[in-house]
């Protein structure tokens, strides 16, 4: 069976939202059987999150207001790239230490998931973190949240039981937890 010609390729483009996090554009594309069609979506910077694990099987995890969804959601860290060609580890490494005072001494990459790729280039680097060591938190001015410990065996409960509903600690977490429960990856 051959596969079939998927690529679509731009033919022009237009920004119609220029926002300090998101910026939204609105292509026509050319399909793979010769038709146009439009595409809109939304252009991200990029993003890293950290699933940190104490000596003791406990994870780090925060409890933060999301405004969109107006919800207090359980999350592990995260934070966007201050710029798209930004160090991903470095990124990760500032994220982990502002949100939660948190220093890591052994770090291993998860590898990357689009949270939306229908209508988003948003990329997040996934890592695992261990070693962990203290110091003052740093959060960013507007950033209000609890940091608690949570044992990686209820956090993979809550993740299955769909207490859980944020997709980026959904998924560094059943990744953490076959690793360290598998010896997988």
């Amino acid at each position: 069976m051959l596969e079939q010609e998927l690529t679509e390729r731009q033919l022009s483009s237009k920004e119609i939202f220029d926002g300090r996090i998101l910026h939204v554009f609105e292509d026509t594309v050319s399909l793979p059987d010769g038709k146009s069609a439009s595409r809109e979506y939304l252009r991200h910077i990029g993003a890293v999150c950290i699933v940190p694990v104490l000596e003791n099987g406990d994870v780090l995890v925060e409890r933060q207001y999301r405004y969109p969804v107006a919800q207090v959601l359980t999350e592990i860290p995260a934070g966007k790239l201050d710029r798209r060609d930004e160090d991903h580890l470095l990124a990760a490494q500032r994220e982990l230490r502002e949100e939660t005072g948190a220093v890591a001494g052994r770090w291993q990459s998860l590898g990357v998931f689009y949270p939306a790729c229908a209508y988003s280039d948003e990329a997040i680097e996934m890592f695992l973190a261990r070693d962990i060591t203290f110091t003052a938190r740093e959060p960013d001015e507007d950033e209000f949240l609890n940091v608690m410990r949570v044992p990686l065996d209820e956090l993979y409960a809550d993740v299955m039981a769909g207490r859980i509903p944020d997709a980026k600690t959904q998924i560094a977490v059943l990744k953490v937890y076959s690793i360290l429960h598998h010896n997988t990856l």
